[in-house]
């Protein structure tokens, strides 16, 4: 045996893996995918009817299979919108093929404070301060948030993390 340390350096997180595998053919409308390693959504509506609804930031995500050619497999053409930037993305994948999938969460926040540097204390379940996250980017829920904040309402906000990223995503007014 040898008398020598080995030494590793590890720069991976404790295991717990932001992706999990699932074949190109079974992703469905109103899930996930992970197109250019960027988290995106799979929504039901046809994007020209999203984005008269709504701002260019909802997520838009569109399916199609194409038959086997004389020698290859079905194709599945995914075009989808990032959940945090709001950048349409697409991708071409053999159906038969894995394709990555994120692990979304979302978890409601009491907000406690706004700083002036942009990010917002909040109130966890256990009773702690979250104080990592800045106020979204988006103008419409940005000024909920302030304006809400301002006449001393009781917020709680959504945010939605997925591969290491977190980002307010909704508001509810749970207060008088």
């Amino acid at each position: 045996m040898s008398d020598e340390e080995h030494h590793f350096e590890s720069k991976a997180d404790a295991g717990a893996s932001k992706t999990y595998p699932q074949q190109a053919g079974t992703i469905r409308k109103n899930g996930y995918i992970v197109i250019k390693n960027r988290p995106c959504k799979v929504p039901s509506l046809p994007s020209f009817i999203l984005k008269d609804l709504f701002d260019i930031n909802q997520q838009v995500v569109e399916v199609s299979t194409s038959k086997t050619g004389k020698h290859g497999h079905a194709k599945c053409h995914f075009v989808g919108i990032d959940i945090f930037t709001g950048k349409k993305l697409e991708d071409i994948v053999p159906s038969s093929h894995n394709c990555d999938v994120p692990h979304v969460n979302r978890t409601d926040y009491q907000l406690i404070d706004i700083s002036e540097d942009g990010f917002v204390s909040l109130l966890t379940d256990s009773g702690d301060t979250k104080d990592d996250l800045r106020l979204p980017t988006d103008d419409n829920l940005l000024k909920q948030i302030k304006d809400g904040f301002a006449e001393g309402k009781d917020l709680v906000v959504s945010v939605m993390s997925a591969m290491g990223e977190e980002q307010i995503c909704a508001l509810k007014d749970i207060g008088p």
